[in-house]
């Protein structure tokens, strides 16, 4: 299996109401030794800071056309403990309830476990803001994806407040 290195981060301005954007980086070595690396990043109008965590994550598992083997970080301990601390088995187990509560972001969650599915990852938290390179390079993609201009819908967020009535 290839050895993938995979960096992530999400930003949201205005949380929970206002614009969001992602940012993966992703690095292979080749068998040469030679470094390759893919920027990706996106954002929607209106969005949560822990969607784009999520989205950083599927962006980039999305875009491996294979099974690799992925070291993949960031700073989102919503993310990595889903997994680490096996909370995703639990959340599955329970049909997507959270003792009582339904899960949030349940969309996303299934789509980052198809897109896990075929590899084999190592869920790493790093400390955001704290000089790691890839993770300060993400945290540069994300919000200067929050800022594009017409940014598409999340669909996953529903009617804004104003809209449905709250």
């Amino acid at each position: 299996m290839k050895k993938i290195i995979v960096y992530t981060d999400g930003a949201a301005k205005g949380n929970p109401d206002g614009p969001g954007g992602y940012g993966a980086v992703v690095q292979y070595t080749d068998p040469k030794g030679q470094l390759h690396e893919r920027e990706y990043s996106g954002g929607f109008a209106r969005t949560t800071n822990n969607r784009m965590e999520l989205m950083a994550a599927i962006a980039a598992l999305e875009a491996l056309n294979q099974p690799c083997e992925v070291e993949l970080y960031s700073d989102s301990v919503y993310l990595v403990k889903a997994f680490t601390e096996h909370w995703i088995e639990k959340w599955t187990a329970n049909n997507w309830k959270r003792g009582k509560d339904p899960v949030k972001n349940v969309d996303l969650w299934q789509r980052l476990l198809a897109a896990a599915e075929p590899h084999r990852i190592a869920w790493n938290w790093v400390k955001g803001h704290a000089g790691h390179p890839g993770n300060e390079r993400c945290d540069k993609l994300a919000p200067a994806a929050a800022l594009a201009d017409d940014l598409p819908e999340d669909p996953g967020m529903g009617p804004a407040k104003e809209e449905s009535g709250e």
